[in-house]
């Protein structure tokens, strides 16, 4: 499910964090490694029931309305359909997800105002309004909404990032990633899905290419740091007039991890490394750092060419 971009960057966490814990044993590292992977599938489940809450508290304000003196006509026949999104039931329903929910004992009894402010603030979006209105009714419809929902509301709510943030430090930048998981997860059901489908996982369906994504994550973390020296020798015959330590941590790791790419992996183009590395730069680093970190790359791929370091394997991929 990950994309390599997504590899990268759990990547870049796990050094970042070894360079900052002072562990010398690059196995003790691979331990964080393997705790930010566990760490982003259960936000991703956290969020899966967050939505399955919504429904929930809709369910529960309905039913109270209906118990008023003199409810109103529409309280007394009300708009059942986001309450019972036949997508959020199907995968409240799924066994594989109550198995993770119960495994990372989610618990969101306590949340209610959050529930109920977000609530209340989907209620105000048009995409809603027109989703209650519509008269196609069918669970492509409760689909297609859930999946809006998450485009337009969740992946533009800094306040939810937030409250994500505040419950762990580790969903601090894996807020997206795990939408983008949601949104997949989406696409996966149907109305026939039976409850024994499983989620979505964070590495690819495909045997092959999960073992490729998994070797990939290792080799790039376990190399980065293993040729931390040799890498920061390169950085410094880049540097004019400037000193290794004045280079802020997050591009010097950029960097270094570029570097590793470039020498390391014969199948990645030269292009597509540099590319990556520059865009998850603009995310992670400061506004300026994108455009530093392509001058020093520039540099060092005309360097490694010159003195037969890259070597890659299909036509195309030194350009």
């Amino acid at each position: 499910m990950l994309s390599r971009r997504h590899l990268r960057v759990k990547v870049l966490q796990a050094v970042y964090a070894f360079k900052l814990s002072g562990y010398s044993d690059v196995t003790q590292g691979e331990k964080l490694l393997q705790s930010s992977l566990d760490k982003l599938y259960e936000l991703y489940i956290n969020q899966v029931a967050f939505l399955i809450e919504l429904t929930e508290y809709a369910r529960l304000r309905i039913e109270d309305a209906k118990l008023k003196f003199f409810p109103t006509e529409a309280e007394s026949n009300p708009n059942m359909r986001f309450a019972d999104n036949r997508l959020i039931m199907k995968i409240s329903e799924n066994r594989d997800f109550r198995k993770n929910y119960d495994k990372y004992h989610v618990n969101l009894v306590t949340e209610l105002e959050i529930i109920k402010r977000v609530f209340g603030e989907i209620r105000e979006l048009k995409e809603y309004k027109e989703y209650m209105d519509s008269p196609k009714d069918s669970f492509t419809a409760d689909r297609n909404f859930i999946s809006t929902l998450i485009k337009v509301y969740f992946s533009e709510n800094e306040s939810l990032e937030d409250y994500y943030e505040d419950k762990n430090i580790f969903w601090a930048a894996d807020y997206e990633i795990a939408l983008m998981m949601i949104i997949k997860t989406i696409k996966a059901f149907e109305e026939d899905s039976l409850d024994i489908q499983k989620l979505p996982g964070l590495f690819d369906s495909d045997e092959e290419q999960a073992k490729e994504d998994k070797l990939f994550l290792l080799n790039l973390y376990r190399k980065t740091i293993n040729h931390e020296d040799e890498y920061e020798l390169l950085i410094s015959s880049t540097l004019d007039n400037w000193e290794l330590e004045r280079i802020a941590l997050m591009d010097n790791l950029l960097i270094r991890m570029a570097i590793c790419e470039l020498q390391e992996f014969p199948s990645i183009p030269v292009k597509v490394t540099l590319n990556e590395y520059i865009e998850i730069a603009k995310y992670f680093s400061t506004p300026r750092s994108s455009v530093f970190i392509n001058g020093i790359l520039d540099k060092l791929v005309e360097q490694l060419k010159t003195g037969n370091k890259i070597s890659k394997k299909g036509r195309g991929l030194m350009e």
